[in-house]
């Protein structure tokens, strides 16, 4: 018998060629599997066929052309061999495209739908090799219908042959295949509108070169799609794409790449950076791999889009090519002039500080102060980009302006770790309608945490709402419900915010509600929305969601589920009360989940946002009460919290119907609403509300502390402001709410109103309201077995009126303090 050592070459020439057919059989088998087409029979691909083309054309043949130095022969030779199976060996190696597709044509849709761009648009594909892409595009808009003119353009013959069989086969006759280097593709050399435009433009000028002018452009989409990282030349090509672009058109690209998180790290118009970083190993494997093939991943090529253009959306991603990650990014951007004039950047800013912009709508609420000179950190910012010529930050580019720019950078926003605390909001907003009485001319700011009091407040059209957090995903929830009401019908809405689950929540988000978000929050959400829709649910996402998850967890190991699912259905009071009284009460007295849960301090911090001042002024409440009954009850660590849960609790079940009356608790045992029990925001009739096209025109999203917004908002402009429980958070030794009710002070009108929830009876701060101006009202107090409102969770509601101004710090002292009070309902204050 001869050795498996007999058969294996010793000469190190032999070796390294046997190396080689491994290493190329194993390439083969990679790309035959990875690149397989979903959904497709090897047979309606030909596949082995198509991957042995493939793998000789990109690592065997030689690139005869690249003797020349001439592109379109070096193309040549790259892709006459495998010109025929192109398409069906790209699918999975060419992530993205679909996606990118789909954002810019959710913007076309948008845009032709509010009149800024032609009813049919004008599209020009660079790089559009094979026609892939426009017939892709089908499956988002009709392309024979709703494009009067497309353009594929590219510089491979044998790819623009393939393309023209395409569209011969489709019969669409308004696609047009351009065989041109794409810095010398003129459009008004094959558009007689565009050249009529640019003839009137130009009329009685001095005609320096045929190159389009950016009033003069005519293509309302251009889009290139892995065709940047091939084109050697690339300066020239991107600033055709400007000139050529319509005032109100998009760019969309899709291409490969690598970068160095130094390289983007000051900038603040990027869009966002989650995931664009790409560790060392990564950049020098893929950059040395693909030059190869002459494609080249440099950020020098996406750096001077970025420069060029204003940026509406950005995606960092990563394509799972069996098993090793390739990144790509997808970028969606505009003219970088668009919206850059001085008075749009006014008349923005004004409505975040609440400062005087002569507009029909100021004139019409009274007089214009003239002396007051205010501005947003966001108008800053934009200053100061276009002082350097650099484009605005990319909230301005947004159709819509509810977000208000802030930079994620700053340690302050990145101690939330990316994630919200809160899934739903914890405040009665039956309530606060019911105390606050809202009015057409009011200008609310509250704090943002789920966004569903927000939303309450939305559909009572106030003149003005502004929602404010420290935590930028808190914000980003909001954004989230906001832009499905702008976007989706009733049936949608309720799935997502309802049920707390979508199957289709990643389409949604690309198809139909990416025109209406801000890139920060587009980005969280393709990351993190599909987990949290499509899998556990939304509400047992964030901090609150480990409450959930735990509670359903107690409840299964004791064998309480049915009994829950009881609960929540009982059809009566005196039902519930027994099913409440036989099983579940004995669950809160049980020791373990006292010592536990209640008793647990992170606990109660990472799950029910409990901070320790909060849980003290519980503990000094209850020892008052126990001095006053003779020290008769036990004082042991956590009975204080859990007294106070025992006696949220039995009010609730004795009181209001879970299935028809309380679906905050109904939320907390089932981890979803019903139709019969949900928040106001979510009915219906107040979709009707929210869906109208100027539902949120005055709402304006600020990601800060309220300390910070209402420092550079003008004085005495805010009639109602809800902190909600924020008050509890500050220690009473400190002087942080000292500032910020001063600076409440100054921001209110005479008359405004503070309205405050509180752990405490009568929470110590009270009385500092009452030093620096304010009438303050206990509103509401829970007492033994009834409840103060639904959720019953607080011990008082106060309302504390504004009176008199007293004197006003200065502005900009107030910002150098930078007191870092109130935040997001999720960490405590900080000086």
């Amino acid at each position: 018998m001869l050795g498996l050592s007999s058969f294996v070459p010793r000469d190190p020439v032999h070796l390294v060629t046997l190396s080689l057919c491994i290493v190329g059989i194993f390439l083969i088998t990679v790309f035959a599997l990875a690149s397989k087409p979903k959904g497709k029979s090897p047979a309606e691909a030909n596949t082995l066929k198509a991957y042995l083309k493939f793998f000789y054309a990109c690592f065997v043949k030689p690139h005869t052309g690249d003797r020349t130095g001439n592109q379109q022969d070096a193309l040549e030779s790259f892709y006459k061999a495998q010109a025929d199976v192109y398409d069906a060996t790209r699918t999975r190696l060419l992530r993205g495209r679909e996606d990118m597709l789909g954002l810019v044509a959710a913007q076309l849709k948008h845009r032709a739908e509010a009149g800024v761009i032609s009813q049919r648009p004008v599209w020009v594909d660079f790089g559009g090799g094979t026609g892939h892409n426009v017939e892709q595009m089908n499956a988002f808009l009709s392309v024979p219908d709703f494009f009067r003119a497309v353009y594929v353009v590219d510089l491979s013959p044998s790819l623009c042959d393939m393309a023209r069989k395409r569209f011969a086969r489709l019969g669409w006759t308004n696609v047009k295949v351009i065989c041109q280097d794409a810095r010398a593709f003129r459009l008004h050399e094959h558009e007689h509108e565009a050249l009529f435009r640019k003839e009137l433009v130009l009329q009685g000028q001095t005609v320096r070169d045929l190159d389009e002018r950016a009033d003069a452009g005519g293509a309302e989409l251009v889009t290139m799609s892995y065709a940047l990282s091939m084109i050697p030349e690339f300066y020239p090509v991107i600033d055709s794409i400007s000139s050529l672009l319509s005032p109100n058109g998009i760019v969309g690209v899709c291409d490969f790449y690598v970068q160095n998180e130094v390289d983007y790290a000051s900038r603040n118009y990027t869009g966002g950076v989650i995931d664009r970083h790409c560790v060392w190993i990564s950049r020098v494997f893929w950059r040395t791999w693909f030059e190869i093939d002459r494609v080249n991943l440099e950020a020098a090529r996406r750096d001077y889009l970025e420069y060029r253009f204003g940026t509406v959306l950005s995606i960092n991603a990563r394509n799972n090519f069996f098993g090793v990650k390739l990144p790509y990014y997808i970028w969606i951007g505009c003219s970088k002039d668009d919206g850059a004039s001085t008075a749009k950047l006014a008349e923005i800013d004004a409505a975040a500080t609440e400062s005087p912009y002569l507009s029909a709508l100021d004139l019409q609420t009274g007089p214009v102060a003239t002396d007051v000179e205010i501005r947003s950190k966001a108008y800053e910012s934009a200053i100061v980009n276009l002082q350097s010529s650099l484009p605005l930050p990319a909230t301005w580019y947004q159709n819509h302006h509810w977000r208000i720019h802030y930079d994620e950078n700053l340690e302050k926003h990145k101690r939330f770790n990316n994630s919200y605390i809160y899934a739903f909001t914890w405040e009665d907003d039956r309530a606060d309608a019911r105390l606050l009485k809202v009015r057409p001319d009011d200008v609310i700011l509250a704090i943002t945490s789920a966004g569903d009091n927000i939303l309450s407040f939305a559909i009572e059209s106030p003149r003005r709402i502004h929602a404010v957090d420290l935590n930028p995903t808190q914000n980003h929830l909001l954004e989230l419900k906001v832009a499905a009401f702008t976007a989706l019908g009733y049936a949608d809405v309720w799935k997502l915010f309802g049920e707390g689950k979508h199957a289709e929540f990643r389409d949604l988000l690309v198809n139909k509600l990416s025109p209406h978000m801000s890139s920060l929050a587009f980005q969280y959400w393709l990351q993190a929305g599909p987990t949290a829709f499509s899998k556990t649910g939304l509400y047992y996402s964030g901090g609150s969601g480990n409450a959930l998850t735990l509670v359903g967890w107690l409840f299964r190991v004791l064998g309480l589920t049915a009994e829950v699912q009881k609960l929540c259905s009982a059809q009566t009071l005196n039902e519930q009360r027994e099913i409440w009284q036989r099983s579940i009460r004995g669950v809160l007295h049980s020791k373990i989940l006292t010592w536990t849960v209640i008793g647990n301090e992170k606990w109660l911090w990472k799950a029910l946002g409990v901070p320790p001042a909060q849980r003290n002024m519980i503990e000094q409440d209850f020892a008052r009460q126990d001095d006053a009954v003779g020290g008769a009850r036990a004082n042991k660590t956590g009975h204080a919290v859990y007294e106070y849960v025992l006696n949220t609790f039995e009010p609730v079940v004795n009181t209001t119907l879970l299935s028809t009356q309380n679906h905050y608790y109904l939320l907390c045992l089932l981890g979803h609403y019903t139709p019969t029990s949900h928040p106001t925001y979510l009915s219906p009739k107040s979709h009707v509300k929210l869906s109208k096209s100027n539902a949120f025109n005055g709402l304006r999203i600020h990601t800060d502390e309220i300390s910070e917004v209402i420092a550079r908002m003008r004085p005495g402009t805010l009639t109602i402001v809800v902190v909600m429980d924020s008050m509890d958070w500050f220690p009473p030794e400190g002087k942080q709410a000292v500032r910020q009710i001063r600076a409440l002070n100054r921001a209110l009108k005479v008359k405004g109103r503070v309205m405050l929830r509180s752990a405490g009876l009568k929470p110590w701060y009270v009385d500092r309201f009452e030093e620096c101006g304010f009438e303050c009202r206990r509103v509401a107090v829970r007492v033994p077995g009834s409840c103060i409102d639904r959720v019953n969770m607080y011990a008082s509601t106060w309302i504390c009126t504004k009176e008199v101004s007293i004197e006003p710090e200065d502005v900009k002292t107030n910002l150098r303090k930078n007191s870092m009070g109130v935040f997001s309902l999720g960490e405590p204050a900080i000086e």
